[in-house]
């Protein structure tokens, strides 16, 4: 059975659509703005957080790496189990919106919580839970708004505008805790309330600024969870699917890198905050050009290329090297990674997913990531727990080569179509 939302009864619609949203702008338009300077605000919040985290749990409050991972793992995996909700629910209201702004929400209130749990893990884990629920909701609601708002030809630059400002908040985050640190010392108190104010702030900049009415066609058909999950049917989406979870499979959380380095180069604890700045600052610096250099000639081969950096990143921690050279190409690699895979994944799969299931379509494929990433943090954490720092990155580089091959054969282009797009006529169309 076809749906409603089929490409002829999109094309009669699209006139019909809320003029910020529906009608495609031929550049990056208004709403991927408005939307980085909220993802700015809530990045630096979140990455206030972030930058003290891993020093917080395994320096001051003494967890193992294994516990870390474990934790880690949950940061940054939980979002697996409520993406998919946001983004069917937003497609299903047509309020993208509303949703993005309950998950930004949540992740603003929990910031105070983190010290009232203190040592115990259990609170800790339930108040990291929120936070990445909240991430969790508001991530495909968001990126569908930017998909939606401009034309297919422009996706790659739209999404590494959103992803330049989104980054410039994570360069200030961990400059913001050094400096609070710096001030005074162990204040990981004033961290987490300075946090809560700036998303706050965010918060009502979303409220202000993003248009909230309806985003899709008058009188199209509202998707049903079996009809978003029905994209599953269409086989170039799939296999983007299968590739991009395999490689979250193999993609270590950041704070598994700084503390290596931290471990590396015996950096005092004070300095710790600023690692995430090297990487930050060459995702801000690349995130435009490669989301251009996607649109220009394919997103496949950039999407590619960012998974070797990573590799790259992985295998500087194994070289006989120390000091400035291994910080600066380490993350040097971090941040190249980060700048040519995370905009331009969505900008590889956006266009291909009906506009009535963009949300959706978004969500599957960021909880593949996230569920892949789950497993890798609690995995690398047990491997340098059991065997060791070195021994944990080897695996983690022979994983990756390995997985970055089969995933270059699993999106591999079809003859006669542009790289990774999946036709937006046929992808889903039938529950």
């Amino acid at each position: 059975m076809y749906l409603a939302g089929s490409k002829a009864r999109q094309d009669e619609g699209d006139s019909a659509v809320h003029p910020t949203v529906g009608r495609r702008a031929a550049g990056v338009g208004s709403t991927a703005v408005a939307l980085g300077t909220v993802s700015l605000l809530t990045d630096l919040s979140s990455e206030m957080v972030t930058a003290v985290l891993p020093l917080y749990l395994v320096v001051g409050l003494g967890m193992s790496p294994l516990q870390f991972g474990f934790l880690d793992g949950l940061y940054n995996g939980v979002t697996a189990f409520v993406r998919l909700l946001g983004g069917h629910v937003a497609d299903r209201w047509s309020r993208h919106k509303l949703v993005a702004g309950i998950g930004y929400g949540l992740s603003a209130v929990c910031k105070p919580f983190l010290l009232l749990a203190g040592a115990n893990t259990t609170a800790l884990s339930a108040t990291l839970a929120v936070d990445r629920i909240g991430k969790g909701i508001r991530t495909a609601p968001r990126d569908a708004l930017i998909s939606l708002s401009v034309d297919d030809a422009h996706q790659g630059r739209a999404f590494g505008v959103h992803r330049a400002m989104d980054t410039a908040g994570a360069l200030a985050g961990p400059l913001a805790a050094f400096l609070l640190l710096w001030l005074v010392a162990d204040a990981f108190d004033a961290v987490f309330m300075v946090s809560f104010c700036v998303a706050t702030l965010g918060v009502l900049v979303l409220i202000a600024f993003v248009p909230g009415r309806s985003s899709m066609p008058i009188g199209s058909v509202r998707p049903t969870l079996r009809q978003t999950v029905g994209i599953l049917a269409e086989p170039r989406y799939r296999r983007l699917l299968i590739a991009a979870t395999l490689l979250g499979m193999v993609t270590i959380g950041d704070g598994f890198l700084y503390l290596g380095l931290q471990d590396r180069m015996k950096l005092d604890t004070v300095f710790f905050p600023l690692l995430p700045l090297g990487s930050a600052a060459v995702y801000l610096v690349f995130a435009v050009p490669f989301g251009r250099l996607a649109d220009r000639i394919g997103r496949r081969l950039p999407f590619l290329l960012g998974n070797l950096a990573l590799l790259g990143a992985y295998s500087t921690m194994l070289l006989p090297i120390d000091g400035p050279l291994l910080l600066v190409l380490t993350l040097g690699m971090l941040g190249l990674f980060y700048a040519a895979t995370d905009g331009v994944l969505m900008a590889l799969a956006g266009p291909g997913i009906p506009r009535d299931r963009r949300a959706g379509g978004l969500a599957l494929l960021q909880t593949g990531q996230a569920v892949g990433r789950l497993l890798a943090a609690v995995l690398f954490g047990a491997a340098w727990t059991l065997w060791g720092l070195g021994a944990a990155f080897s695996a983690a580089s022979v994983a990756l080569l390995a997985v970055v091959i089969v995933a270059a054969v699993l999106i591999r282009p079809d003859r006669g179509a542009d790289e990774g797009v999946v036709p937006s006529s046929d992808a889903g169309s039938r529950a």
